[in-house]
């Protein structure tokens, strides 16, 4: 009660003395009201295109902890190495881990490490590349459908560079991809064309 009384003698007194409190006797403008605003758009997440290569071949063991580490946070993983063979996999023996995280590796008995012209012994050539043909015909569909959260896809340059994988296939597969994915290359011997696309790189160097 004593605040009301208060304010309406404050009134009595203002319009006693005469003292004009409009907008216009203070030279004030009215405010101009603020354009309303349509509604909050959420943008879907665009995933990056990384790059970790070395001048020498086992630069893979980072790259796989962070795979694994995402993996058990949820996120859908695939871990595509292409030339690492030795455990006759393929696409029917892909190995799950974490419940997220699907490994593959190509059909064939040995580490390939040889360029895909020449004849090894027992003429396995041909094997040896279908079988990594095979492996990246399924990273291809899950590059173009964008249903993964991370794809590593292991050795691909020195893949492309020992003729086992088409460069110019590549590079349109990666220029057509769902870009909602992070894709992960990794290995030496990335060919110049796929660096420049890249939205990181990391140079591993040997320490010895």
């Amino acid at each position: 009660m004593n605040s009301t009384s208060v304010t309406q003698n404050d009134c009595s007194l203002i319009q006693e003395s005469g003292i004009d409190l409009s907008l216009n006797s203070s030279n004030l403008k009215s405010r101009t009201p603020l354009p309303s605003r349509g509604h909050l758009q959420l943008v879907a997440q665009e995933g990056l295109l990384q790059i970790h290569t070395a001048p020498y071949r086992g630069s893979f063991s980072i790259v796989l902890s962070s795979a694994l580490r995402a993996a058990g946070l949820g996120s859908r993983v695939m871990v595509v190495q292409f030339l690492k063979g030795g455990v006759n996999q393929g696409p029917n023996g892909i190995v799950e881990l974490c419940g997220n995280l699907r490994w593959l590796r190509p059909d064939t008995d040995v580490c390939l490490a040889s360029p895909a012209q020449e004849v090894p012994i027992n003429n396995k050539t041909n094997a040896n590349k279908n079988a990594v043909e095979n492996v990246w015909a399924i990273a291809k569909e899950h590059l173009l459908q964008g249903d993964l959260e991370q794809l590593v896809l292991d050795e691909i340059g020195l893949a492309i560079v020992l003729g086992y994988l088409n460069e110019d296939e590549v590079i349109a597969t990666l220029k057509s991809r769902e870009h909602a994915t992070d894709l992960i290359l990794t290995g030496p011997s990335i060919p110049p064309r796929i660096m420049k696309m890249a939205d990181q790189v990391t140079e591993l160097r040997s320490g010895f």
